[in-house]
């Protein structure tokens, strides 16, 4: 049996769990290497012998994409990730399958098995196993717009639907999403939630502040009004703020 050298890049122990618990249930897979550090996974990658790397897109040192472009091949990238649209991205990359988290397990088997019959048709006894070069399809439709969101809670992986969302305040190294009903906490900074977010959808009024363009119901001098909550809007924010607003007409 052909055995396929696995590593896993997420910068979410959570997410490194789940893919190396999988890799443990499928024969034909061997993690050698979890990490949290993408620039040591990608020296790995380089160096040689890695046949899988199981990839998040968003990562702060270095992202997926770069990762992608960076290596140039070198081995088969199963993608990893909570927002979907990253999916059209990759197709230009040389990518052999694209996992929407949650993952499945199912699912999962499914994309490493294509890999692994593959390399069973295409590679000689004893020879090394060569990246996949055709693009897969996504496994799911991509949306022009993004209307949810993954969020890594204590004890789950949690979908919020973006027009659920009032506001969202920054607490140190966690983040709280309040929506209609209910307050999320996650641990995430408010510049990564800034970038997920869609623009003209979302905006930033203050270091500790997003907020939903739509759910406004007042703004009073440097205060914002939504659903009772009074909002404060930073002077750094200010004038970009109200130059979006100024735009929309209201």
């Amino acid at each position: 049996m052909i055995k396929l050298k696995c590593i896993a890049v997420d910068d979410e122990p959570l997410a490194l769990d789940i893919i190396e618990d999988y890799v443990s249930k499928v024969p034909f897979l061997e993690l050698v290497k979890r990490t949290e550090n993408a620039i040591e996974a990608l020296q790995m990658v380089q160096a040689g012998g890695v046949d899988i790397v199981f990839l998040d897109i968003q990562m702060p040192e270095l992202t997926g994409i770069q990762f992608l472009k960076i290596a140039s091949g070198k081995a088969n990238y199963i993608l990893t990730t909570a927002y979907s649209q990253y999916a059209l991205e990759s197709y230009d990359l040389n990518v052999s399958d694209y996992l929407l988290k949650p993952i499945a397990f199912d699912r999962f088997y499914k994309a490493v098995e294509k890999v692994h019959n593959q390399v069973k048709v295409t590679s000689p006894p004893d020879a090394p196993i060569q990246p996949l070069m055709a693009i897969v399809p996504a496994p799911h439709p991509v949306n022009p717009i993004q209307d949810f969101i993954f969020v890594k809670t204590e004890h789950k992986i949690q979908k919020i639907e973006l027009d659920d969302i009032l506001y969202i305040e920054g607490l140190k190294d966690y983040i709280s999403i309040f929506t209609k009903t209910e307050r999320v906490i996650t641990l995430q900074n408010m510049k990564k939630m800034e970038e997920t977010l869609p623009k003209g959808k979302f905006i930033r009024v203050h270091k500790s502040y997003i907020i939903a363009l739509d759910k406004i119901d007042s703004i009073e001098r440097s205060r914002i009004s939504i659903c009772g909550k009074i909002i404060p809007i930073g002077d750094t924010y200010r004038d970009e703020f109200f130059k979006h607003i100024d735009n929309k007409n209201i």
